[in-house]
């Protein structure tokens, strides 16, 4: 029975890549130019000014120590000569999160929205949890081949559950006395899940957009698998080279720069609470 099943799926998908061919070619290319366009601009800009910025980011967003430290970690990536695979790294994970936010937000609402879709959804997000990171590169070299393309579809994937998870949390969690008090007023749906419940949730959605990161940048190394360039390609190359110490110095530039989004982004957060 297992070569039939194995056989219909096989099937399926020769059928979905021939008959989907306009679909998925129309978003690879789109994501193709997105990509080219950004990696050029963030490699563009001189690196004095990129680390200016980034220091006013942390300073404001978080705090001067925040902004000190996020400064020294990208002077530490630019020491070692990974500047600009940490610049193609940042245009990947800024994509791939980007359209994690754009799915994932809306489909998280749905789950507050209504006990019927979360619980079809939650099955669907406990199995993507837990499967295997490398099982998320099948689709993308299905559909989009090998290329940085397909590690954004692995990459959004993978990252995509935390912000579903808590966005739907988050709005759940609100008061419903305060829910009650906007209806009071003659609040609609539309103007309670604007004003009232987002706006209150917004703390928890930004703690799920951060995982969200966290997960989109350990998908890194992974991703390099099927071709996407950035930090993680060098990290993969070191290793099949047997060059250890290059292997763990691209490693630690992926750490450090997981240090200073996770400080950013948890600085909102708390911003947020207050």
């Amino acid at each position: 029975m297992g070569p039939e099943i194995a056989r219909a799926i096989d099937n399926f998908i020769d059928w979905l890549v021939v008959n989907g061919e306009w679909f998925f070619d129309g978003i690879s290319d789109n994501l193709k130019v997105v990509l080219g366009k950004l990696r050029e601009f963030l490699v563009w800009i001189p690196w004095p000014v990129m680390v200016a910025l980034i220091f006013l980011l942390g300073w404001r967003l978080g705090s001067l120590r925040i902004g000190i430290i996020s400064v020294l970690g990208m002077i530490l990536i630019g020491l070692v000569n990974l500047w600009e695979p940490a610049m193609v790294t940042i245009a990947i994970m800024t994509v791939s999160v980007s359209v994690a936010v754009i799915f994932g937000i809306p489909t998280g609402i749905l789950m507050a929205r209504s006990n019927l879709i979360e619980t079809l959804l939650r099955p669907v997000l406990d199995a993507m949890q837990t499967m295997p990171s490398f099982v998320y590169l099948v689709p993308g070299i299905m559909f989009f081949g090998l290329g940085n393309v397909a590690a954004v579809l692995a990459t959004v994937l993978y990252s995509i559950p935390p912000c579903i998870r808590l966005t739907n949390l988050g709005i759940r969690q609100v008061n419903p006395s305060v829910v009650e008090a906007g209806e009071s007023f003659g609040s609609t749906r539309l103007q309670l899940l604007s004003k009232v419940q987002l706006p209150m949730a917004i703390p928890t959605i930004m703690a799920g957009i951060n995982q969200t990161i966290m997960m989109a940048l350990a998908m890194s190394t992974i991703a390099a698998m099927v071709g996407a360039g950035g930090l993680g390609i060098e990290v993969l190359r070191s290793m099949g080279q047997l060059q250890e110490g290059n292997a763990f110095i691209a490693g630690s530039a992926i750490v450090v720069m997981a240090i200073i989004i996770d400080r950013i982004t948890q600085s909102i957060v708390i911003s947020r609470s207050e």
